[in-house]
């Protein structure tokens, strides 16, 4: 078994796992009066993502991509990314999931990572995007896949924090305070 083998099976793997914590997680934050918005772009994340999987798996295996040969220090990078993942779920507790679930009223967590950046989260799957086919030179897949997903990000994250804005203390935990000069 190669190491891409490898390392897609256990990303793959992540992902499942990832997807049974949001099930849980909206099938709670349902029972305490949340809803989802956004709900009709959500299917063309779930489509950008498995093609992701599919255009890597692909691209490595038909143009016999090796690993690249700053495959070391792209590999590092990429597990400081994944505990960023596991610090991003772990920060938003039952607040963390796949889909945009609003609870009315919530208090917006801003610790952890959450602390130094509004979407953390985000940042991590962009970093993945990127970074998971540069450690295996599959260059085509990192620019198409970059740039589709800053696409629906941008997307996304303006329905995110409009909804945020609306319905919880959002705009305060996060605007900046604007210093006046005397």
């Amino acid at each position: 078994m190669s190491i891409f083998s490898i390392i897609i099976f256990i990303i793959i793997l992540q992902r499942f796992f990832e997807l049974l914590i949001a099930k849980q997680n909206e099938r709670k934050m349902l029972s305490l009066g949340a809803y989802e918005v956004g709900a009709s772009h959500y299917p063309l994340m779930i489509l950008l993502h498995v093609s992701f999987f599919i255009s890597l798996i692909v691209e490595v295996a038909t143009f016999e991509r090796n690993l690249s040969p700053l495959f070391p220090y792209f590999f590092i990078f990429f597990l400081f990314v994944q505990a960023l993942r596991i610090w991003c779920i772990a920060t938003l507790g039952m607040y963390w999931n796949t889909k945009i679930i609003i609870l009315p009223g919530a208090d917006v967590v801003k610790k952890g990572p959450y602390n130094y950046l509004k979407h953390p989260n985000y940042f991590v799957v962009c970093c993945e995007i990127l970074m998971l086919p540069l450690m295996f030179e599959a260059y085509l897949t990192a620019i198409v896949f970059t740039i589709l997903n800053i696409a629906i990000l941008s997307v996304r994250i303006s329905i995110e924090e409009k909804a945020l804005t609306e319905a919880t203390n959002y705009y305060y935990k996060f605007k900046k305070k604007i210093q006046y000069p005397s």
